[in-house]
């Protein structure tokens, strides 16, 4: 899943078979990522264009798993980085996810999901590994698929990993005032972006491993960014992460 069609596009250009069905008005594409010209089998997959903010992806999400009975989700796309250290060009992995503009107070705490009793949600611990070791690997390899050019032009020398708290809100956060103020509420949160929270929580009540990567995109040439810097970061982790998830010896 991707909430936007440039985010996915790397990731469809890996899809041999992919085939478009509509359901609800999105697009879907049913097919195999990779196979032995990207040395893997290739694995069975759903791509999907979730839309933007939180209901689009539930509803995109509730899609996946009762239409097409898929057994796990994963998110990609851009964010913008909250975190200290956490800058443009960095992958961050979630661990879990907050909804920063959930406030039901005061019938219950601040950020607290009503009926649930808690206002984090945990992606997959095998999942969310996979997606660390396949972002470190993209990143220690960059100079394989990624221009010199794209490298200095977006200054990518030296982009980390991160692994923890992602906040989502159906807010654009576009502004040093709003980022501090999520910084404040949110202290240990590393990025913000508009969908993640919502499919945890999906997948939480169906009991699917849920897991997302997010390339930190602000203060870049967003448009220029995704098409040359994030969406081939997607598509190289995307591609190593479910090959581990596939071989006969994962848990």
């Amino acid at each position: 899943m991707a909430a936007m069609p440039q985010e996915l596009q790397a990731v469809l250009d890996l899809m041999p078979d992919e085939h478009r069905e509509t359901v609800a008005g999105r697009q879907f594409w049913p097919g195999h990522l990779g196979g032995p010209q990207h040395g893997s089998d290739g694995c069975e997959v759903v791509a999907v264009v979730s839309g933007i903010g939180k209901v689009a992806a539930a509803t995109t999400a509730t899609l996946l798993l009762q239409r097409f009975g898929v057994d796990g989700l994963l998110f990609t796309g851009v964010a913008g980085g909250l975190g200290e250290g956490v800058k443009v060009g960095d992958i961050v992995v979630a661990q879990r996810f907050v909804q920063h503009d959930m406030d039901a107070s005061p019938l219950f705490p601040r950020h607290e999901v009503p009926g649930y009793g808690q206002a984090h949600f945990d992606t997959h611990p095998e999942w969310t590994h996979a997606l660390t070791q396949a972002s470190r690997h993209t990143l220690d390899h960059l100079p394989t698929w990624l221009s010199a050019d794209t490298v200095a032009a977006f200054h990518l020398q030296g982009a980390k990993v991160h692994q923890g708290l992602i906040a989502s809100g159906d807010r654009f956060v576009a502004n040093s005032a709003e980022s501090d103020a999520l910084r404040l509420a949110l202290p240990d949160a590393l990025a913000v972006e508009m969908e993640g929270a919502a499919v945890a929580q999906v997948c939480h009540d169906f009991g699917v491993p849920f897991a997302a990567v997010r390339t930190v995109s602000d203060r870049a040439d967003v448009g220029r960014f995704v098409a040359d810097v994030a969406a081939r970061y997607s598509a190289q982790v995307v591609l190593a992460a479910l090959a581990a998830l596939s071989r006969p010896d994962a848990a």
